[in-house]
């Protein structure tokens, strides 16, 4: 498999196992967005808790130029560190919600 599929593979993994987790409060539920076409994932919390309308994105991964780009994450453990762990080199992954001159500070990529 080439590395592209391969990361597309691990990211659609990674929020899959997330969208298996069932929110502590209110009728929630969490939903997986891929676009395989535009390499454009998402996480997503919809529903009601009690009176209030709840829908936020958790996780935001695009892949841009050969690299993955966390836009957002709202997860404890950063799916950073989780494609780390799968064999993703952190040259491979920019920090997409930090600002550009940041970038340079962290052992990801800068872009």
């Amino acid at each position: 498999m080439d590395r592209l599929a391969q990361y597309r593979t691990y990211i659609q993994d990674i929020l899959n196992e997330y969208s298996q987790y069932k929110p502590a409060y209110g009728d929630v539920e969490l939903e997986t967005i891929y676009d395989t076409t535009k390499d454009h994932y998402q996480l997503l919390s919809v529903g009601w808790n009690k009176h209030q309308r709840i829908h936020g994105t958790i996780l935001h991964v695009d892949i841009r130029n050969n690299k993955i780009w966390v836009q957002y994450d709202g997860t404890e453990e950063g799916i950073a560190n989780r494609l780390m762990e799968l064999g993703v080199p952190p040259e491979d992954i920019v920090i997409g919600f930090h600002p550009p001159y940041q970038r340079q500070y962290t052992k990801f990529s800068v872009g």
